[in-house]
């Protein structure tokens, strides 16, 4: 047996179990992402709450910033990576798979440095870019992170191109309850000693440096272990030759590869960071002073976690999309391509818009839980409509990905974007964060509509209408009842307790109840109407057995 890379190249040759080791690898990678996007999209709700709203906006200033850069950082080298060494692996030849992560490493590493540098020393041009000085310290905090976070990549992508998923799944969350532990300690420490806004938001972009260390270290520890073979050390002795010039052609190799992917990865950071560089400006244009700016911006955001969410659930469900659609392609199984096509969009439309009525018909109540007062909620009502949009984007971008369309989304969210700023500079200094939000729901929904339309004739699906498309609206109107009767019927009855509930308290009942109370009603409604048949459920391991007979036997199955 050879060695120099991770144990399951070989175990998967013994045993013949590459297709339940890819499966096993992929569902835990995806469960891994799911639980770290939780952690860093719900983190945001102790940040406002501990730390005010002014905090909160230099925060949300700064971290769209540090996602672009550090998308421009790693300019796609992990997914190269793991292309280059599971192609190598597969002809086992260990020794040149090393030679990519090396020459990788050094690559990101030298990336990661011009960045950081860029970041800290630029930190008060770039803020005054931003029309908010009061960033600047925040944004010299993050820069630290690009000094780790590269290597950290290589690393991911070295294991996954092993078809490892352990290694970057378990660094994933360390990474982000690090981070988010990081942060509300540091929070508590730099109020307690009464530092400004600007010091403290610092000391929370701060979490994102000590996350990606303990996430780099969970790397480096798997790495070590790799190391301690005596095989492994054996066969290191000897890769690795060729000199420096295999590793520049190597290096220009890789880099005609990542940088495509780079340009795709980069279109949905821009749209987020539009708000970064324009609302600031716009709002001060409007009359508010640099503090009542970020105060104002830090409402704007309280709306973005609930969405993200949503946005989150489609990132997963299109996870899988891709290769099922790249797969079917292949085979030239046209009925195949539309089938997984359509029912994924359709699904997708059908949560999205669900989502995005409830979050809206539920926007004070989930206001004053997650944020303590009903400021901003006019915005939050508005924003909540980004989450449909942004996951058909996100899943249609998915779809035509799979296809091999994978310009179209790319220029469809920088078209985008450019429309959030025209949009802005009209509704922002004449009616503050509700215009920003309306910006950014045209924005979304164009981005949104241009690639499920092109998703959809792409993959052969016609588009629903009339009593189809009407069906759908249908169960959101008895949703909505449900929902009203929700946010109406239940503070009366909260008044007539023995103890008055505090406000988060009762708002907190109404917002779960009303969660509970809609989604119910949404789901008799649309398995009434016919919308979800059996035949669909069916497809669902864990509900075509007891659970469909179930509904069948209370008649919700039509």
């Amino acid at each position: 047996m050879e060695a120099g890379g991770p144990d399951i190249a070989d175990s998967k040759d013994r045993d013949g179990g590459k297709g339940s080791v890819l499966l096993q690898g992929a569902a835990l990678l995806g469960l891994a992402a799911v639980i770290s996007k939780l952690i860093g999209t719900l983190q945001k709700i102790p940040l406002q709450n501990l730390a005010g709203d002014a905090v909160f906006g230099i925060y949300n200033a700064v971290y769209p910033l540090y996602i672009l850069i550090l998308v421009l950082a790693t300019a796609g080298f992990p997914l190269v990576v793991s292309k280059f060494v599971s192609e190598y692996a597969a002809e086992r030849q260990y020794d040149e798979a090393r030679r990519v992560l090396r020459v990788a490493s050094l690559s990101l590493m030298g990336t990661g440095i011009v960045f950081f540098l860029l970041l800290y020393f630029g930190a008060e041009t770039i803020a005054r870019w931003m029309a908010a000085p009061q960033t600047a310290p925040a944004i010299r905090s993050v820069s630290y992170a690009l000094l780790v976070v590269p290597l950290m990549s290589a690393l991911r992508g070295y294991y996954q191109g092993y078809q490892d998923m352990r290694p970057t799944a378990w660094s994933q969350v360390v990474e982000q309850m690090v981070r988010v532990a990081t942060m509300v300690v540091l929070l508590l420490v730099l109020m307690r000693l009464g530092f400004g806004p600007e010091r403290i938001a610092a000391g929370a972009t701060f979490g994102s440096v000590m996350g990606a260390l303990a996430g780099l270290a969970v790397m480096l520890w798997y790495w070590r272990k790799e190391r301690r073979r005596e095989l492994f050390r054996a066969q290191a002795s000897v890769g690795g030759g060729g000199g420096w010039r295999r590793d520049w052609a190597l290096a220009k190799r890789l880099s005609a590869y990542a940088l495509p992917l780079c340009l795709g990865s980069v279109a949905m950071p821009i749209l987020t960071l539009v708000d970064s560089f324009t609302m600031p400006r716009l709002l001060r244009s409007a009359g508010f002073d640099e503090s009542e700016a970020l105060y104002q911006f830090g409402l704007y955001n309280h709306g973005l976690p609930l969405v993200q969410l949503v946005a989150m659930i489609a990132s997963s469900m299109s996870a899988a999309l891709v290769p099922a659609i790249a797969e079917a392609l292949r085979r030239g199984d046209a009925d195949a391509v539309r089938a997984r096509a359509g029912l994924s969009l359709r699904l997708t439309w059908l949560i999205g818009l669900a989502a995005s009525f409830g979050l809206a018909l539920l926007a004070e109540p989930l206001n004053v839980m997650f944020f303590k007062s009903a400021e901003g909620t006019a915005a939050m009502a508005v924003l909540a409509f980004t989450a449909l949009f942004s996951a058909v984007n996100i899943v249609a971008g998915s779809v035509l990905q799979g296809l091999g369309a994978v310009r179209a989304p790319v220029l469809y969210l920088l078209l985008a974007a450019a429309v959030k700023v025209a949009a802005s500079v009209a509704l922002v200094p004449r009616y503050g964060i509700d215009g920003a939000a309306w910006a950014s729901l045209a924005a979304y929904a164009l981005a949104g509509g241009l690639a499920l339309a092109h998703a959809l004739r792409a993959a052969g699906v016609p588009a629903a209408g009339g009593l189809a498309a009407m069906k759908p609206m249908l169960g959101i109107g008895f949703m909505a009842l449900g929902l009203l009767a929700v946010t109406h019927g239940v503070p009366p009855l909260l008044a007539q307790l023995p103890a008055a509930l505090p406000p988060r308290g009762t708002a907190a009942v109404i917002a779960l109840g009303g969660v509970a109370v809609g989604a119910l009603a949404y789901a008799v409604a649309l398995l009434r109407l016919g919308v979800v048949t059996a035949a669909d459920l069916a497809l669902v391991p864990q509900l075509a057995g007891k659970p469909l007979a179930w509904l069948r036997r209370f008649r919700l199955l039509r």
